[in-house]
């Protein structure tokens, strides 16, 4: 597949649900959350049918999102279907970690069933390591069981696990030299994210947003020089950055990096069923009416191309971009 602007997508992020543990203030800034009810959720067939189809059109790569993910029951499961698919080359998953170390049903932890499901990769969010810190942030006191979680991916021996830090102005600062020394020691991945208005606009305020420039000014202050290093790539938007000991960094500049949407190549599909071309944009389009009102898999596939065809040139979020849902309503 391919849209008007050149964009190979061969990408599918699929969000399983909208509920999440946590509370974090980029993401659901608010308590009061309308839930989806159990019957606007797409069941995991459905999902694996929207996925059969993507394939055939040239999905290869999947990303397993929430909410929090690991909080929709048959988790593991679902993500052994998804590996298991033919024509599927890497499955990933993001979450909060919170959950990782909790007992799985062969024996040892969840993170270890993931593992076994044939997951490669693990994304977890992790934006202090200070626990008064991680609490304001996410709103709940759960940065042992996010610590934790951490050690579980890693014990069960995932391919990749890689740290996310949303960049927040006023609490960042004092936390990229510790995250950094953290992921150095652990041997993950850390990346810093800026701030999008997906879920509020306020966060682009000068008293919020701290731009990846300024992250990367902070890094070298804490750890020392950074150095380009354009030859490695994640299945992202990253551009990475390399320390004197080899240690990477990436960072995700969505606001300030003005190519940052040329090597797109994704499509985001909620957990009630939207399909949307872009993060960035309002534009989404209902597959779940079409799944459960008899469109078979040619009129499915058609839909999906035509969404592709929909998919703007870049994001809107420089151009006052006004939040339709939160980001916990999209996938992360």
């Amino acid at each position: 597949m391919q849209d008007a602007f050149g964009h190979r997508i061969s990408y599918l992020r699929i969000s399983v649900t909208d509920r999440c543990n946590e509370r974090c203030r980029y993401c659901m800034p608010q308590e009061e959350q309308a839930w989806f009810g159990s019957a606007e959720i797409l069941s995991y067939d459905e999902m694996l049918r929207v996925l059969r189809v993507g394939v055939s059109l040239g999905i290869s790569k999947v990303r397993i999102t929430g909410g929090e993910p690991l909080t929709r029951p048959g988790i593991a499961q679902f993500c052994a279907q998804v590996a298991g698919m033919p024509g599927i080359e890497h499955v990933g998953l993001s979450t909060n970690g919170t959950w990782l170390g909790r007992p799985g049903q062969g024996g040892g932890t969840l993170a270890d069933d993931l593992k076994r499901a044939g997951l490669a990769s693990i994304n977890i969010s992790l934006d202090s390591l200070d626990r008064a810190a991680y609490q304001k942030v996410t709103g709940r006191d759960l940065l042992a069981e996010a610590l934790a979680g951490i050690d579980a991916a890693f014990a069960a021996g995932f391919e990749s696990v890689r740290l996310n830090c949303v960049l927040m102005k006023g609490h960042s600062e004092s936390q990229i030299g510790p995250l950094i020394e953290f992921a150095r020691v652990k041997g993950a991945l850390l990346r810093f994210i800026e701030l999008m208005p997906v879920s509020v606009t306020e966060v682009l305020g000068e008293d919020q947003f701290l731009s990846a420039g300024e992250a990367m000014r902070l890094a070298q202050a804490a750890a020392g020089e950074l150095r380009p290093c354009p030859q490695f790539r994640t299945n992202g938007p990253a551009v990475y950055h390399e320390l004197a000991n080899g240690q990477r960094l990436g960072f995700i500049g969505a606001m300030t990096n003005l190519h940052f949407c040329e090597s797109c190549n994704k499509l985001r599909l909620t957990s009630d069923g939207k399909l949307r071309p872009c993060l960035g944009s309002w534009l989404e389009f209902d597959l779940r009416e079409a799944l459960r009102g008899g469109a078979d898999d040619a009129q499915l596939a058609q839909l999906i191309l035509s969404v592709v065809e929909r998919k703007p040139k870049e994001h809107d979020f420089r151009n006052n971009y006004q939040p339709n849902r939160r980001m916990i309503a999209i996938g992360g």
